[in-house]
């Protein structure tokens, strides 16, 4: 394994602003070395040019004080996701047992996640100190227990479990649903055919997260994308609407899917990536416009309001595949009707087309919506020949402008998890989320007084 090291003048100069602006803001795994290959400390970071920055205070004390007396140099290696990032530094650590990773030294208690072996599987964390010579399933050690337990959570959302032995009654998660089924509900269940079925159900639960705990996240997908479609050959539409949105969750926290060694073979992967979503994305869009640009800037926008109260519209843009906040917009919309998503699309589109020249011009735009929504921002933007389209909601659908000889008509394609789709999600969740914020800062203000705010 090799990594891309950046690598300092001198020792004093290790952590300045000019080798911090070189790390991108993005989620990874930071390692720090001294005069050896391996590594003194690894760690994680949502944004790793923030992380390693924190490292040039002039206030470091202790252990922190001595990890930078020691560093030579150090390397970073980006990831998408939080899971991905902790899968990878677990694995690194465990693999090279850093000296300056506290929690990892013989008189500290590393968390660890443990599968017990029984026959409704309990997932728990336990410490180094804890763990047994029994049969159970252990994966870490993990040197942040905050980071594991959020990602536990996420996946208990998904895959709901126990962690409780055998009672009489259904326990308090199962009622908010982290725990479905129950164990408790299961043995206390008369009827065996409903009891079988709930078993299976539970033990699948928790085969997924061994799975996923073991690093087969894109196995993982493919196992829910099959059972999905033999769901939907049976017709129980019911089970496949409750698994599709399972796996909605699931590619939330996981991606894109990559499989974490891949990190490790290529320290550029995640570029890799990138540029791969933006290639597919390119072929996607030319069987059905005419894209003559390299896509290297994309907007997304996306309507947010509460029955027509204090509407708000975002604008966030992807560059080279990147979310780049500094052209992030927020709209308040100002026409009256703000119930019509259509009018505050038109709105907003009217109002960014006069700031072309100064914030810059798109390569294309996206919008979250349907036919009606594309049409309102198409009719603005293809003045200006920027290529417009839609992803609808509910249906896992593109929309595309289709020009004939006397109208503007628009089509819909069926959608399939591919780089370039996934980029187009992205773009889609990340204006819904950053719409929502503005909207409900908006009605805070609104509802909250100010010694309150």
């Amino acid at each position: 394994m090799s990594f891309t090291f950046l690598r300092p003048t001198s020792k004093l100069q290790l952590f300045n602003k000019i080798y911090a602006s070189k790390v991108s803001e993005n989620p990874g795994v930071y390692l720090y070395f001294g005069d050896t290959s391996k590594p003194l400390y690894i760690g994680k970071a949502k944004n790793l040019r923030r992380r390693i920055r924190s490292y040039q205070t002039s206030k470091l004390i202790g252990k922190t004080k001595k990890l930078i007396s020691e560093t030579k140099h150090f390397t970073v290696l980006e990831v998408n996701s939080e899971l991905e990032s902790l899968l990878l530094e677990a694995y690194l650590v465990r693999k090279y047992m850093p000296a300056f990773n506290s929690q990892l030294k013989d008189d500290k208690n590393p968390l660890y996640i443990k599968i017990t072996k029984e026959k409704y599987p309990k997932v728990l964390t336990v410490r180094k100190r804890d763990i047994g010579n029994d049969k159970s399933k252990y994966f870490g050690p993990f040197p942040k227990s905050k980071a594991v337990k959020t990602v536990l959570t996420q996946l208990r959302k998904i895959f709901p479990y126990s962690q409780h032995n055998i009672g009489k009654r259904a326990c308090i998660y199962n009622q908010i649903g982290l725990c479905n089924p129950c164990p408790n509900v299961i043995e206390n269940t008369s009827d065996l055919k409903i009891k079988q079925m709930m078993s299976r159900l539970y033990l699948k639960n928790i085969n997924y997260i061994n799975g996923i705990l073991s690093g087969r996240i894109k196995s993982v997908r493919k196992r829910m994308e099959n059972e999905l479609f033999s769901l939907s050959k049976q017709e129980k539409y019911e089970k496949a609407n409750t698994l599709k949105d399972k796996i909605g969750k699931y590619d939330y926290i996981t991606q894109p899917i990559t499989p974490i060694n891949d990190f490790l073979k290529n320290p550029n992967m995640l570029e890799d990536i990138r540029a791969s979503e933006i290639s597919d994305l390119k072929g996607i869009l030319n069987k059905y416009l005419k894209i003559k640009k390299k896509l290297s800037r994309i907007e997304c926008y996306d309507v947010a309001h509460i029955g027509g109260s204090f509407p708000t519209a975002s604008m966030i843009t992807f560059i080279n595949g990147v979310p780049n906040k500094k052209y992030y917009r927020h709209f308040k919309i100002r026409q009256k009707s703000g119930a019509d998503d259509i009018a505050s699309l038109s709105e907003v589109a009217k109002r960014r087309v006069k700031y072309l020249n100064s914030w810059g011009s798109p390569d294309l735009i996206v919008v979250d919506g349907g036919k009606t929504q594309t049409k309102a921002l198409n009719e603005i933007f293809s003045t200006y020949d920027i290529p417009v389209i839609g992803i609808a909601k509910r249906s896992d659908s593109l929309i595309f402008p289709e020009a004939t000889n006397e109208t503007q008509k628009y089509f819909q394609i069926k959608i399939h998890p591919t780089p370039g789709v996934r980029l187009i999600k992205k773009l889609r969740d990340e204006s819904h989320r950053f719409a929502r914020r503005y909207h409900h800062k908006l009605l805070q203000k609104h509802l909250l007084p100010d010694k309150i705010r």
